[in-house]
């Protein structure tokens, strides 16, 4: 697939710019920008997103927009294949959009749909390269490949190796109705099944063993009464 690359020195967040070609009927577009002054995560938190990040966008438009939490998961093995190919670094996939390393959040993924006369999938990668320090509310929970490597790394290898591995997801497995694939990728480097894990969902705070995620992506929770929940969108925190 051709896609075209849009790099910008500072934007609000590449999600925004990337929502902006959506309306001029544009796609297969991906925005990179070297900070965003209003980067955001799931539920419209703030994202540090200062110099040294990888900050991303990917705008398509497929066609069928079936379930976009593969799209999320796709992304997530990328970013993780990517970084041991060119950082030797193993890292760990966390339910639904972290990918981490030790327990501390490397990168964030926010995928959102714009739905019309035609629709359009926005896919947000947001990662943690050349930081050397974060502000004192966030650096006891993320870490970036520059702490964990104590050198510089490549932004743009990592961007291209990303976006290739991506792509080859999206053609090859989203594209054609084989998402179970993606799946099946993801929870291989996905610690969050068979831990206790703490769920802060809209209704509430459950607790139980995280025991599998469904082909509808959802968690499926065990709680001590051994009754089983499934959570569609939420905030896990793990012991690690």
């Amino acid at each position: 697939m051709h896609f075209k690359t849009y790099h910008f020195k500072s934007l609000t967040s590449t999600q925004d710019k990337a929502k902006g070609f959506a309306r001029e009927g544009l796609s297969n577009i991906v925005v990179i920008s070297d900070i965003q002054t209003k980067g955001r995560g799931r539920f419209k938190r703030k994202w540090y997103s200062s110099k040294g990040g990888l900050w991303m966008s990917i705008l398509l438009m497929p066609k069928d927009v079936q379930n976009l939490q593969y799209l999320t998961f796709a992304a997530a093995v990328s970013v993780a294949k990517s970084i041991k190919k060119s950082e030797k670094i193993a890292t760990k996939l966390k339910w639904p959009n972290d990918v981490h390393y030790n327990g501390k959040k490397l990168c964030g993924i926010l995928t959102e749909g714009i739905f019309g006369k035609k629709n359009y999938v926005i896919i947000g990668i947001g990662l943690n390269a050349n930081q050397n320090k974060f502000p004192d509310k966030i650096k006891n929970i993320a870490t970036s490949l520059r702490i964990i490597k104590n050198k510089i790394v490549d932004i743009g290898k990592l961007k291209e190796n990303i976006l290739r591995e991506f792509f080859i997801l999206y053609n090859e497995f989203y594209g054609k109705n084989k998402s179970k694939y993606i799946l099946k990728l993801w929870k291989q480097s996905c610690d969050t099944l068979g831990k206790n894990v703490k769920v802060i969902a809209i209704n509430g705070i459950l607790e139980g063993e995280a025991v599998d995620v469904d082909e509808s992506c959802n968690l499926v929770l065990k709680t001590k009464n051994n009754k089983i929940l499934k959570i569609i969108e939420g905030d896990i925190k793990v012991r690690y």
